[in-house]
């Protein structure tokens, strides 16, 4: 875990830098934590980053500091390891979440039909990746074919992009979660609603303890700092 540092500065604002926009702190550009410096394509989005620097208190507290972590991230272990990125981000297509139904009829099987099957729907025909559905946990093979139009959709994501979209799959457990909030199909709520259908469904049957719910909440708050990220570079 990142620790709070003092604050150093007393302001933080978007600049212009060679290659787009960067974040100053009074006066002198921002760098990641592997010393590149920080920059990025649009004006909005280094604004955004600088907003979070300048919300600071008296401590610097890193976990405040969502998008600039995304940027930093982007930089660092994206850019330089795409490759690897895309086929581990891809791979989540032969595990999606959306593809594990329940093996019984009832409430939670009418929940999946109304909001995971559009998304899997969406997926067949905008996508042209249909994917197969099983019950229960069993691992079930999907076409190769498929995978394979899911990875070319994850190609297409730029560095920036490729990081909110890892870092939105990863947080919900589905790929395909994660390139419908990519592509503006759904907001981050929705997300959150898809991802944690299940967990919610047998919390409201058998009850829930504090840490289930903290774990909920974080992993919500990282859905949406992606799909911040996401609508800011969309």
């Amino acid at each position: 875990m990142q620790q709070k540092i003092k604050r150093f500065y007393k302001q933080a604002a978007a600049a212009p830098a060679e290659g787009g926009y960067t974040v100053e702190l009074d006066g002198r550009q921002v760098r990641t934590p592997a010393k590149a410096p920080l920059v990025v394509p649009s004006q909005t989005l280094a604004e955004a980053v600088a907003a979070e620097w300048q919300s600071q208190g008296e401590e610097v507290d890193p976990r405040g500091m969502a998008l600039n972590s995304l940027v930093c991230t982007a930089i660092d272990i994206v850019a330089p390891h795409r490759p690897a990125i895309v086929a581990e981000l891809a791979d989540y297509g032969s595990h999606d979440l959306l593809c594990y139904w329940t093996d019984e009829t009832g409430e939670l099987l009418r929940r999946q039909q109304q909001l995971w099957q559009p998304l899997l729907d969406w997926a067949a025909e905008e996508l042209r990746a249909p994917l197969k559905k099983t019950c229960g946990i069993t691992p079930q093979d999907q076409s190769p074919d498929s995978l394979a139009a899911l990875k070319l959709a994850v190609e297409e994501h730029s560095d920036l992009e490729l990081t909110g979209l890892a870092a939105a799959a990863k947080a919900a457990g589905s790929l395909l979660i994660g390139l419908a909030l990519s592509k503006g199909r759904i907001d981050a709520s929705e997300a959150v609603a898809l991802s944690q259908l299940d967990e919610l469904y047998q919390a409201e049957r058998w009850g829930e303890d504090a840490e289930a719910v903290e774990r909920r909440a974080g992993l919500g708050r990282d859905l949406e700092s992606a799909a911040r990220l996401l609508e800011i570079i969309r």
